[in-house]
């Protein structure tokens, strides 16, 4: 009888610890990014002698990415994924800051071209996110669209961040090219010993909105400044979340080609055991 009870207890217990399990491996894969918001909001609020601001969150990020490798919460393929993302991040910070999309009004040594090198750190987080989850939750995809396709939609995304100051914005059509695209690729993951899956897209709009929410947190820590809000902090607009999701359709591209690199790679060369 007791054998029953405890048996039916542990059937109505376990979404609750399969949910705790879940957001455990969704926390610790949020240790970059909350180092992040986590410096900017004590930075805003605690002055550092002889340094700047933005100068001292980069030194801080810097130290916070090494202990993550040195400790091994990141892997060297995952240090250079998110090394790509930070000159991806900066290049578009770059041409945006220039087309007055945004400003850092703070002074700093380490700016480039008006745009401090922490901000990197910002869309280098959203790999760090994906390369941490993707291992932590055992992830894999089916219904993949290949190389070519999925390269060359990431690149006409990441193309029409620049030339929408020019030309028409393509944005609403790309985003209907990604349904399309992605209509039959569904995430694998697994939380302990149960397997789950989600539409790829349904996850892209998931982390654009998670995103979306802490590009608020940042704005409102001053990480960075939009033109409405350089009198008072108001809320980003809405529209910022369909630029995440395109954003974060970049990074799975670049995340995703290189887990299927590495996987293929050890396939091809298995090493003894």
């Amino acid at each position: 009888m007791l054998k029953r009870v405890w048996k039916g207890a542990k059937l109505e217990l376990k979404p609750l610890i399969q949910l705790l399990h879940f957001g455990y491996h969704q926390a610790m894969s949020c240790i970059f990014p909350v180092a992040i918001f986590g410096t900017l909001a004590l930075s805003s609020v605690i002055p550092i002698p002889f340094l700047h601001r933005y100068d001292a969150i980069l030194l801080v990020l810097l130290g916070v990415q090494y202990l993550m490798y040195r400790s091994g919460l990141e892997s060297r393929d995952e240090i250079k994924v998110i090394c790509v993302f930070h000159i991806i991040g900066l290049v578009l910070e770059i041409y945006k800051v220039w087309m007055g999309s945004w400003s850092y009004p703070e002074q700093a040594y380490t700016k480039i071209l008006g745009v401090p090198l922490y901000s990197g750190f910002m869309y280098a987080s959203v790999a760090s996110f994906m390369c941490q989850v993707w291992r932590r939750l055992r992830m894999d995809m089916t219904g993949w669209p290949g190389l070519l396709p999925s390269v060359l939609l990431g690149a006409a995304i990441y193309i029409n961040f620049f030339t929408h100051h020019f030309i028409p914005d393509f944005r609403w059509w790309l985003t209907a090219l990604v349904f399309i695209v992605f209509y039959k690729t569904w995430i694998i993951y697994r939380v302990r010993s149960t397997t789950y899956r989600m539409p790829l897209s349904l996850a892209f709009i998931i982390v654009g909105f998670f995103i979306w929410t802490a590009e608020n947190i940042a704005t409102f820590f001053n990480a960075w400044k939009y033109p409405d809000q350089h009198d008072a902090w108001q809320l980003v607009s809405f529209s910022k979340i369909s630029s995440w999701f395109l954003l974060v359709i970049i990074s799975v591209i670049i995340v995703a080609q290189l887990k299927y690199v590495k996987a293929n790679r050890n396939a091809d060369d298995p090493k003894p055991i």
